[in-house]
């Protein structure tokens, strides 16, 4: 399977809708392409969900909402039980969680409790009701989003559940040019209502499998697990990166090699996903807090400490 082509026809398409913002739509299929899940913290109206809604359009995969308040109910995302009078027998009536891209937008809004409710999901690709398991339909994504300003009446996610996402990043705002390109494309219609599905279902599922066939060296592998290691050490942080951080960098680095047309992951490829993949994962200290200090900082300041391994491509 071409990897490289189709996302090529895939970033082609949501990049009419979704300008100047690359980087973040490749990481996003970066994510799907390695089922996993993001996580977007951004200000209100910077297209997070019409990033949403381009993936679903492009590939023709089915996308559902979830609007996420305080009284939102676990069984309001999974789904519940009803009794059907006529049968004298419970249907199970599933929830918005029975899709391709689910966009659980504001989740720190809801409760751990329903914040809990979509873990299985995300972890596993299935839910379970009264216990009765139900497989999601693959391919699945969570592309979730937070406010960082307004934090009145929320629940921040916890670490293990942040743990979940595969990446995290935030779209910002577009500069004026880009901005400029959007007022005009949008003079006649919705921009959405000009693209249509250019991939199927079927073909992004190849695309999955495929990533898992690109090759990792030896010095690759080494290199981030000493990336991760060097986490754990860092007297700025409370608590490093897990091992699911350093499955979560072998994967997405697969996936960037494979949608830059290589079968094989260099170190490059490494640092260009350590940032959405690792910040999030890393508590720092409240003094280090204190002092401004941010999880770019230290990815910054381990970049600098771990020697970059030298990879002979022709021997790859």
């Amino acid at each position: 399977m071409d990897v490289a082509s189709t996302v090529k026809k895939i970033l082609g398409n949501v990049e009419k809708v979704i300008l100047g913002k690359r980087q973040q739509v490749v990481f996003s299929l970066v994510a799907w392409l390695s089922e996993g899940h993001v996580l977007m913290e951004d200000v209100p109206g910077v297209a997070k969900t019409m990033l949403a809604r381009a993936l679903a359009k492009s590939v023709g995969c089915t996308l559902k909402r979830v609007q996420c308040t305080p009284d939102l109910l676990p069984s309001d995302v999974t789904g519940t039980s009803i009794y059907n009078q006529k049968t004298s027998e419970f249907q199970f009536r599933q929830g918005p969680v029975f899709t391709n891209i689910l966009l659980a937008d504001e989740i720190n809004r809801t409760t751990p409790r329903t914040q809990a409710a979509l873990l299985e999901a995300m972890a596993e690709s299935r839910v379970t009701i009264d216990g009765e398991t139900y497989p999601l339909d693959p391919p699945f994504l969570v592309l979730a989003t937070q406010n960082p300003i307004d934090h009145e009446g929320t629940f921040p996610l916890p670490e293990a559940q942040l743990d979940r996402f595969l990446m995290k990043f935030s779209l910002g705002y577009p500069n004026m040019e880009d901005e400029m390109r959007m007022l005009s494309a949008s003079r006649k219609q919705h921009p959405l209502e000009t693209i249509d599905a250019v991939v199927t279902k079927e073909e992004l599922r190849a695309c999955q499998k495929a990533t898992r066939s690109v090759k990792l060296h030896e010095k690759v592998q080494r290199y981030i697990v000493e990336l991760v290691h060097a986490t754990r050490r860092h007297d700025q942080l409370l608590l490093g990166a897990s091992p699911r951080a350093s499955l979560a960098l072998f994967r997405t680095s697969q996936s960037l090699a494979a949608i830059l047309g290589r079968n094989y992951v260099l170190p490059d490829d490494v640092k260009r996903v350590l940032t959405p993949v690792l910040a999030h994962r890393m508590i720092l200290r409240p003094e280090s807090r204190l002092r401004k200090v941010t999880p770019q900082d230290v990815i910054d300041d381990i970049l600098q400490e771990v020697p970059v391994p030298m990879i002979d491509e022709a021997a790859v």
